[in-house]
């Protein structure tokens, strides 16, 4: 089976699939005919456990050693369970800090940072870890960079198609042969469909975001 029909078949994109083959959570074997990737059964039934264990949160470290019989399922969970409990803190202490927020009912302006930041940092000595937003910051920046580089490429063979639309109006009689401006106006409406393609293949990337999650672990 070729990664396309695994991307389809399991939901993981071709990146992460590279991405556990680089980390050697996965090894398929090579078509001898052209040398490309070729998914067997097995190939994707370790793939499926990937996806179940990586939505479960569990570091690609866990899995691995699941994955050489060095632990069993049972001790990666144990462990695993013992850092969402950590997590599970966290996230009430935050909302705590969140809730006592609410209750002051007050503009940003007149709020007391200071004081907060100072018991954040208490709590923080103390083992509690606040969420850390530039990840989803990251993926803002992402989105909004594909989207204007997409858009002055776009706009630059949208120029390109114009101006050979109007030479060849403007003067006929001087201008290549008809078939040959067809050819030259198609380059670049095949470039758009081609950038319109990769922007939404990119900001489905973008949305799923398991490589940077693959890659914090």
């Amino acid at each position: 089976m070729k990664i396309n029909e695994v991307e389809k078949l399991i939901g993981i994109t071709k990146k992460n699939i590279r991405f556990y083959e680089e980390q050697g959570l996965l090894s398929p074997s090579r078509n001898r005919e052209n040398g490309y990737r070729d998914y067997g059964e097995d190939d994707i039934k370790r793939l499926e456990q990937i996806k179940l264990l990586r939505k479960l949160g569990m570091p690609i470290g866990e899995i691995r050693l699941m994955q050489s019989g060095k632990c069993t399922v049972a001790d990666s969970m144990r462990r695993h369970l013992v850092t969402l409990e950590r997590e599970k803190a966290n996230i009430a202490c935050s909302a705590e800090l969140c809730r006592s927020l609410q209750n002051q009912n007050t503009l940003l302006a007149d709020l007391d940072s200071h004081t907060l930041l100072q018991r954040m940092e208490e709590l923080e000595s103390a083992g509690t870890a606040f969420n850390d937003i530039h990840s989803y910051d990251v993926k803002s920046i992402r989105y909004v960079g594909a989207s204007i580089a997409s858009a002055i490429m776009i706009i630059f063979m949208s120029g390109i198609f114009f101006l050979l639309l109007w030479a060849y109006k403007t003067d006929s009689e001087d201008a290549p042969p008809l078939p040959l401006m067809v050819i030259l106006m198609t380059v670049p409406v095949i470039v758009i469909v081609g950038v319109l393609y990769s922007l939404i293949q990119r900001i489905a990337e973008i949305k799923k975001g398991e490589i940077d999650d693959a890659k914090r672990f």
